[in-house]
């Protein structure tokens, strides 16, 4: 069975660090074999999480979206910027949207059974590491399966090149192993 997974950035800024590095780790899960499909918030836009409006309203039409994508694929990359030593607000936000259920569905039905893998790129010297250590609890928490490994690019204003990879070479070949591992666990996992 072809593991289908899921690459998308805590980020919805146009030039993101975080939207370049998954996509190398994207790259490392299609070479293993994977169907990797990519998704970027920023053209899918959610309110804030309010449960009032989701009585009065029900979920809206893109956290539908959403869950349909996560329900569709057994793995997530997932690469997300540090926000004052934390979790980003708009991958805090999609999680949250993510994990209501919808009637007649189980809970935490986007989540349970599923594997991630981690990443995060900041100019920072730390490259983002304090707030993936918020991302693995939330995500451990809701039933998914977060690999080990992970990786922190720091310096990330400098990281890149013109291309969208790693300059450094040990660094860009971490992180499409990383892609790798996510394909390979998800695989054995789903099969």
């Amino acid at each position: 069975m072809t593991a289908k997974i899921l690459a998308f950035a805590g980020s919805a800024r146009q030039d993101s660090f975080n939207k370049k590095l998954v996509e190398i780790a994207a790259e490392g899960a299609k070479a293993a074999g994977a169907e990797v499909t990519y998704l970027d918030f920023r053209e899918l836009p959610l309110p804030l999480y309010d449960q009032d409006l989701e009585a009065a309203e029900g979920l809206p039409a893109n956290a539908r979206q959403l869950k349909a994508l996560m329900k569709a694929h057994q793995g997530f990359l997932i690469a997300c910027p540090e926000y004052n030593s934390s979790i980003t607000p708009l991958l805090k936000n999609a999680i949250d949207w993510a994990s209501r259920p919808e009637p007649g569905e189980p809970s935490l039905v986007c989540f349970k059974e599923k594997v991630a893998a981690l990443m995060s790129a900041s100019p920072g010297g730390l490259g983002g590491l304090r707030g993936l250590v918020h991302v693995r609890s939330i995500l451990s928490s809701i039933g998914v399966l977060v690999l080990p490994d992970q990786k922190a690019i720091g310096n990330a204003g400098q990281a890149f090149d013109q291309n969208g990879n790693l300059s450094d070479q040990s660094q860009q070949s971490a992180i499409i192993q990383l892609g790798s591992q996510l394909a390979a666990m998800t695989a054995k996992l789903t099969s």
